[in-house]
């Protein structure tokens, strides 16, 4: 979708977003003086009146659940070429995938966020609608005067009447977030749906890592040796297969997640941090940009002798990767400003034997991050990356069939591994000069040990 220079009254500052049926725009409400979020239906579904309706649709019920806990919807329109688009406050810091960048957050800030987003989703329910495709990227973040931090629940795309969801045909979800009675169609759901859903967003908060398929979930204590057993219990309650068995209700799984979070911190957890902060100043930046589902490992990948090849949820990028290093995969992108580049949502994966310690140097991590940059000088970026405690071996050129570029080497870590960061632009192109006509590629590979693996991994990568 090409930029905008007003949408309607409002004025287009930058684009925020897109997915695979809208595109949102951060624009100013020039009579409040105020930003707006500007969600836009995408060219080629325009034509569809099932997906328009829909559309239009999501902006009704949004109005309709009016509760500070929801994303307020203030207006609604058609660009020239008829299509719809709906005004929005603005979340100015970002998402809860945002925060989950850095790796899991401590559990009583963990528990206090799920709780918030669980009060949002028992706002909706009240209104008599069931949201279906509750998820990191869906619960936003918005300052507020006292330099606090509101939780919203957005996005309700797939979201349905309770009173006809028990008819519902279609399976609808997000894999990981996903409870079985919305993976097989005609099963019928309730509000215990988004129970389930807040759960798997409850787990990744606490232990870094999406949980496997319903039935299957790998124990929150294993991933978090110190976890109370009491929030553990309370976690996989809501994660059960049964409806049957979780939580009755979201309200009541937000009061007992409340009392958790009191007794596990009475003191006050430290401030959120604003999704624009995060990227540069983390201990390793790649992990910054994954701002997208997590899924079990064998979900995208396919073994090839010692070796495993995985590929991202566009299809766009693949790598192959010691057979070792598949413990989980994320797989729904990243964005390159936490790089320093424009913002957005660009194909990105990474993949490792322990996601979870991505960000802990001091840890024994194997694994790649890979990310396509469409916009900027991404040779500059990686240039500028530091990583505290580390050894810097220097940089070196290397070039391959496809690509070529900059490989800079970290050595002695805390952890005693290594890291390296390449930044590839495709044969022929000079990144320093071209720094748009073709994508480039960011790529950090983890290693327990020496750098040994990263020249194997640059010539397996696939970019489409």
């Amino acid at each position: 979708m090409q930029p905008h220079e007003r949408i309607g009254r409002y004025p287009v500052e930058r684009r925020l977003g897109a997915g695979a049926f809208a595109t949102v725009w951060l624009a100013h409400d020039e009579a409040l003086d105020a930003p707006v979020a500007v969600k836009v239906l995408a060219e080629n579904w325009a034509h569809r009146l099932d997906i328009t309706d829909r559309f239009v649709t999501e902006a009704r019920l949004l109005r309709r659940t009016d509760s500070s806990r929801v994303v307020q919807v203030f207006d609604i329109g058609e660009l020239p070429d008829g299509r719809p688009y709906f005004v929005m406050e603005y979340a100015d810091a970002g998402t809860l995938a945002d925060l989950l960048a850095a790796g899991p957050l401590p559990v009583a800030e963990a528990l206090r966020l799920t709780a918030l987003a669980a009060r949002g989703a028992a706002a909706v329910h009240a209104a008599g609608i069931v949201h279906r495709d509750i998820k990191p990227t869906n619960v936003l973040l918005r300052g507020t005067p006292d330099g606090e931090r509101r939780v919203l629940l957005a996005d309700l795309g797939l979201a349905k009447n309770l009173a006809q969801a028990s008819g519902l045909t279609l399976a609808a979800g997000s894999a990981g977030y996903q409870p079985p009675e919305q993976a097989e169609p005609g099963d019928g759901i309730d509000e215990r749906a988004d129970v389930y859903s807040l759960g798997a967003v409850g787990y990744e908060l606490v232990t870094g890592t999406v949980p496997a398929a319903p039935g299957r979930v790998v124990r929150p204590e294993r991933l978090r040796a110190d976890l109370d057993p009491e929030v553990q219990r309370a976690l996989l309650r809501a994660l059960e297969p049964d409806r049957e068995r979780r939580w009755p209700t979201a309200l009541a799984f937000a009061e007992e997640l409340e009392r958790l979070a009191a007794r596990t911190a009475p003191r006050r957890p430290r401030r959120w941090r604003a999704a624009a902060a995060v990227g540069a100043g983390v201990a390793v930046a790649a992990a910054a940009g994954v701002t997208y589902a997590v899924v079990p490992h064998g979900g995208s990948g396919a073994s090839g002798g010692d070796t495993l090849r995985v590929t991202d949820s566009t299809g766009r990028v693949s790598v192959r990767v010691p057979d070792g290093w598949g413990g989980a995969l994320r797989d729904s992108g990243w964005d390159p400003a936490s790089l320093g580049l424009a913002a957005g949502h660009e194909p990105g994966l990474a993949v490792a034997d322990d996601l979870g310690h991505w960000q802990d140097l001091g840890s024994a991590v194997n694994g790649v991050f890979v990310g396509i940059g469409e916009h900027g000088d991404l040779a500059a970026r990686v240039a500028a990356l530091t990583h505290s405690g580390c050894h810097d071996d220097g940089t070196r050129a290397w070039s391959g069939t496809d690509w070529h570029g900059q490989v800079r080497t970290w050595d002695d870590c805390p952890g005693g591994g290594s890291v390296t960061e390449t930044a590839l632009a495709p044969a022929g192109q000079d990144p320093a000069k071209d720094t748009s006509a073709q994508p480039q590629v960011y790529v950090q590979v983890r290693q327990d040990g020496d750098a040994k693996a990263t020249d194997g991994i640059l010539r397996s990568l696939r970019v489409t």
